[in-house]
Parts: C-alpha cells; structure tokens; sequence
C-alpha cells in the first residue's frame, strides 16, 4: 500500500467516525459514548491485539488492530469535539516524539546501542516534566497498567538510580523471607486477614523482581502458565467425558490421576 493509498483510508475512517457521532443523524449507541466509557474496550481490543499475536493468529490480528485503531479515532474525535486536539495532532504529537527519542537518526547524533535505552529513558523524564507530570524516579507509570507490568516497570525504573539488588541470588533470598512473613501472617487466624492480603502482595512483588533479574517478563510467564493450565484442564474434561465421569463428583486422586495424564499427553 502506498502512502497516498494509507492516507485516504485514514480519512475515510475519520469521516466514517464522524457520521457515527453526528448529532443530528448519528448512531444512538457511540452519541452516548464518553472517554470512561470507551476505555475498557480500548483496554480488550489492546489485550485482543496480544491474544492475535501469541496464537499467531495474522489474519485475526490484522482484524484487531483495526480495532484497536478505531479506539484511538474514536478517543481522538472525543477530544476534538470538545476543542483540545483531534487526530491529526495526535498523530503529529507520535512523529515528534519518536524523532526526539531517535537522535541518532534524525538528530545527528552518534550512539552506541547500549546508550540507546539512557537517551530514551532522559528524553521520556524531560517529556513528562515538560508537561507538568513530575520529575520522580517512578512518575508516569500508568495505574491502569496490569499489576504485574506495573511491578516490573517500578523495579526497573528504581534501579535505574541504584535501588536494586546486584544479582538474581539475593531477591530469591527476599522472596523466601517474604514467603516466611506470609507464613506468620496466616498462623495469626482470621482476624489478621489484611496482614495475609499485605504480605501475600510483598511475596508477589518479589517474584516480579526476582523475574526481572531472571530477565523473564513476569506477566508473560504467567499468561504461559495460565495457557498450560488452561490446555491441561480442558484435557482432563476430554477424558473425564469420553469415560462418562462427572467432573464434580471426582474425587481427589481421580483429579490428580486424570491432571497427570494430561501432563504425559504432552498438553
């Protein structure tokens, strides 16, 4: 597709946009639309973009980023009804922004690809003060980041000035101390719930950055491990029905028979 050819098939979708949010002759559903309530579905077709891409689904993934797209239009046409930007400007606020992160390419400057992540992190910090976001080590990490993610990028940003252990040795050490902690705050009994809750997030936090000096993203991990339940589970309803027995009345070793022949079946 040529750049001509690109460009007419983002303004057919902008006036598309615009027919749907038309006063007069609208469509009823997206008039009543607001940026909170359009965010959890920009939110699932980004996490349906990601589902495309793990099952190498291309053509499902070419449907999603359509998707996806269309929330950025619409979240733009939002702006623009109110007066703040439109499409365009977002488009050139991303162009300027990757040449200002990008000065080896269109700044004349000379680096090395191991300063690249430096100059990309310095060029973000001086964005996020420019527009009056702070200038902390952690601000400008979004809340609405997945807990994991978000874990990740406040270790990494925090070691990025020193706070950080040297290796993966000692955080596997923190992890048992935080597991021993959980363990203390569970012999408390019921009443000592929220400590279970506080220290059951402290050995969580852990792992995360025990995975990041493992050089494992935690949240991958987890959606593979989530996968491979998921595909062993749904083996042992194959074989628990293709031997007419009722999952809820199994019994405890009928499960962990049927879970390992799941396992040896390679699921």
């Amino acid at each position: 597709m040529s750049e001509s050819d690109a460009a007419a098939a983002i303004t057919r979708l902008l006036a598309l946009m615009a027919r749907l949010r038309d006063p007069a002759c609208g469509c009823p559903w997206d008039l009543q639309q607001t940026f909170a309530s359009i965010a959890p579905y920009t939110l699932e077709e980004a996490y349906e973009v990601a589902d495309a891409i793990e099952r190498e689904d291309w053509t499902h993934l070419r449907e999603e980023l359509g998707d996806l797209l269309f929330q950025v239009v619409f979240h733009a046409r939002l702006a623009q009804e109110r007066g703040w930007f439109d499409f365009a400007a977002v488009t050139r606020d991303i162009d300027a922004k990757l040449r200002r992160r990008h000065p080896h390419l269109f700044g004349g400057a000379t680096l090395a690809a191991a300063d690249l992540p430096r100059v990309w992190e310095a060029q973000k910090a001086a964005e996020r003060q420019a527009h009056g976001r702070g200038d902390g080590v952690l601000d400008g990490i979004p809340q609405a980041l997945p807990a994991l993610t978000r874990a990740t990028k406040l270790g990494r940003r925090a070691a990025r000035v020193g706070f950080d252990w040297t290796d993966h040795t000692p955080v596997r050490a923190k992890v048992l101390e935080e597991l021993a902690e959980l363990d203390g705050a569970l012999r408390g009994g019921g009443a000592a719930h929220q400590a279970v809750v506080e220290e059951l997030g402290d050995l969580l936090f852990a792992i995360v950055n025990w995975s990041r000096h493992l050089q494992v993203d935690a949240e991958e991990a987890l959606r593979r491990a989530s996968a491979k339940f998921e595909r062993r589970f749904r083996r042992m309803e194959s074989l628990a029905k293709g031997r007419s027995q009722t999952l809820a009345g199994l019994s405890a070793a009928q499960w962990d028979e049927l879970w390992q022949e799941a396992k040896l079946n390679g699921s």
